[in-house]
């Protein structure tokens, strides 16, 4: 755990930030840092410690944004990393941030930390919902009730910001020196209390902050806004009609505009190939090739095809988020993980899969329960991740020679999806009853209240923490991918190609999932990214002549209809891009989070078993 913690060699203050999920702490941290660490309007989204720094009145502050909790007295993860660094000694100063809007739970955090150190302040975010609630805080009181200093802040109040890091800086300095009125006269320690004991703890923390808020807050109560659109959105029978019709418009709009601006900059890295191919025209072939048809070619792809569907999906998605939306989808969907005997916090982490497996995988760290968290990991890779859609969507449209419209093509998407979502359940049911038998937990979810979306900077918060991030982990392996494919289609056994050669090796098997030996060598080819499984088919298919060449998703239809591939095979194809073993970048953040090859073997064989039974039906039965 120590190392988790920052040093203090450079001089810097350290600066804790603490708080409940979902009260603007990481909006707090980014703008305290300048740091664009990505924030959503739902809870849990913080579970590991992020650092950044600023600079007030010549003094340098490193601030370390603990994980969201809503208490210390559980034990989860969250619990033991905030109250670890806080007992650490480590921290100058603690900053807890509450919701003004609902000021007597979120002191409970604040009133347990008070008990570990003196140095706290505490921030009262959310005071311009709290007054459209019309609820009102006093200050004064609580700073007179709890012996330490109180800010109130509220979304885009400078004023406010200036006058938390004034704060901070007077009680690092010492010109402040808070004295906590503690609720544990006696001193008791209780981060070792066990049984009964830490029952009745809780109880003097829960007590002691009905009476601050009954004091220090007035007014207020359920906004009438959010009643009313909870009970369009999340109601029992406008809730999932509605998410399916979100869901569906989501992929609309994406198929819709990808299209162009991947055509677009297909076009751009082909007459750059062009000019680059002038420049090393005197270079040995090997190289030129290698660098240029093998490296280049392939990382152009894999950018052309990804970049535009990811810059539409990734913000729609966020803006969804920073509405107040998904954790009313998450709401909806409990009941379904809970009848698979798992976590509805899985639900969470299901949507962060659609963006990435590898950060849905790492999202898994908010669930409390070892058990639940370990279905939630292996089955996460269940659902198709941001990568797969570009090659989904050209499957979709290929029986109709790619001419389908992104109206059909999106039902299409969204039918595979949802799915893809009921097989998850359904191995998420069969694991809690077989491996991993037990109990569902209790899932306590708190609904936010619903944000008008800051569409500014939630583009460019997608862009910058999504968009770039995923498309830098695809880059990254798509290069020496593509170097691997090149030399493998250029090496030459028995008079055709080594790729040739492996292809046929493979054909049995591909046939007998309803493919054939280029697309199975193609997913195996892969791993590294699913980007690159269709443009590799097509190189198998045309025998390496297109590696270099301009490959458009027209000219990638035409190749792989050419290829002998009809309707079954397009929808053998792809089942099996919806269900095999997850990318190289999922399977060793899997690795990392269960520590066991064990459970990591797992998570690649259930995807590819049920894909494989999912083709030999299709293919035996028409």
């Amino acid at each position: 755990m120590q190392g988790l913690l920052p040093k203090k060699n450079d001089g810097g203050r350290v600066i804790a930030l603490a708080g409940n999920p979902n009260v603007g702490k990481s909006t707090i941290f980014n703008a305290l840092t300048g740091m664009h660490q990505h924030t959503g309007n739902w809870p849990g989204k913080t579970v590991a410690l992020a650092s950044g720094t600023y600079s007030f009145r010549g003094q340098r502050y490193i601030l370390t944004d603990l994980p969201g909790t809503y208490s210390l007295l559980s034990r989860s993860p969250e619990e033991e990393v905030a109250a670890a660094f806080v007992r650490s000694g480590q921290a100058d100063c603690v900053v807890v941030i509450c919701d003004g809007t609902c000021l007597e739970r979120t002191l409970l955090l604040a009133l347990q930390i008070m008990e570990l150190t003196d140095r706290v302040v505490l921030c009262v975010n959310l005071m311009d919902e709290a007054a459209r609630r019309g609820v009102e805080v006093d200050a004064l009181c609580l700073e007179h009730q709890l012996g330490i200093p109180v800010v109130t802040t509220s979304l885009g109040d400078g004023e406010a910001l200036e006058r938390l890091k004034e704060t901070v800086r007077e009680v690092c300095d010492g010109f402040l020196c808070p004295h906590p009125v503690r609720t544990l006269a006696t001193g008791t320690d209780f981060m070792g209390a066990g049984g009964a004991e830490s029952d009745r703890i809780a109880v003097k923390f829960v007590r002691r902050a009905e009476t601050l808020a009954a004091s220090a807050a007035s007014g207020g109560g359920i906004c009438r806004r959010d009643a009313r659109l909870d009970r369009i959105f999340a109601g029992k029978l406008t809730g999932y009609p509605i998410l399916l019709l979100l869901l569906f418009g989501i992929f609309w709009l994406t198929i819709q505009g990808a299209n162009y601006p991947s055509a677009l900059l297909q076009s751009g890295f082909d007459r750059l190939l062009l000019l680059l191919r002038r420049l090393m025209q005197h270079a040995p072939w090997w190289l030129s090739g290698a660098l240029l048809d093998g490296v280049f070619a392939t990382t152009g792809r894999v950018v052309s095809v990804m970049l535009p569907p990811m810059a539409i999906f990734f913000p729609l998605f966020t803006l969804l988020e920073d509405f107040g939306y998904l954790p009313r989808a998450a709401f909806l969907t409990d009941r379904l993980f809970a009848c698979a005997g798992t976590c509805g916090k899985q639900a969470l982490t299901t949507a962060m899969g659609f963006g990435c497996n590898a950060v849905g995988v790492t999202g898994c760290r908010i669930i409390d329960s070892p058990r639940e968290r370990l279905i939630a990991i292996l089955t996460n890779a269940f659902l198709p991740c941001n990568g797969r859609f570009p090659a989904l969507i050209l499957l979709i449209g290929l029986p109709m020679g790619g001419s389908r419209s992104a109206a059909c093509s999106a039902l299409v998407l969204t039918a595979a999806v949802l799915f893809s979502f009921a097989m998850s359940l359904l191995i998420s049911a069969l694991l809690s009853r077989t491996l991993l038998r037990g109990a569902p937990s209790s899932f306590a979810l708190e609904l936010p209240s619903y944000r008008r979306p800051q569409v500014g900077k939630v583009i460019v918060r997608s862009i910058l923490d999504r968009t770039l991030f995923v498309l830098g982990r695809a880059v990254a392996v798509a290069a020496p991918a593509g170097l691997v494919i090149w030399v493998l289609a250029n090496v030459q056994v028995g008079g055709g190609s080594l790729l040739v050669a492996m292809a046929q090796a493979f054909q049995p098997v591909g046939l007998a999932l309803g493919m054939n030996g280029a697309l199975l060598l193609a997913f195996v080819l892969g791993f590294p990214a699913n980007e690159l499984v269709l443009p590799v088919t097509v190189l198998i298919l045309t025998a390496g002549v297109s590696v270099g060449g301009e490959l458009s998703g027209t000219q990638m239809t035409a190749a792989l209809l050419s290829g002998g591939m009809d309707w079954k095979m397009a929808l053998c194809t792809l089942l099996f891009f919806l269900f095999h073993w997850p990318c190289s970048t999922t399977v060793l953040t899997i690795r990392k989070e269960t520590g066991s090859w064990k459970w990591t073997l797992l998570s690649m064989v259930l995807p590819t078993a049920v894909g494989a039974a999912l083709c030999l039906t299709v293919n035996l039965l028409f």
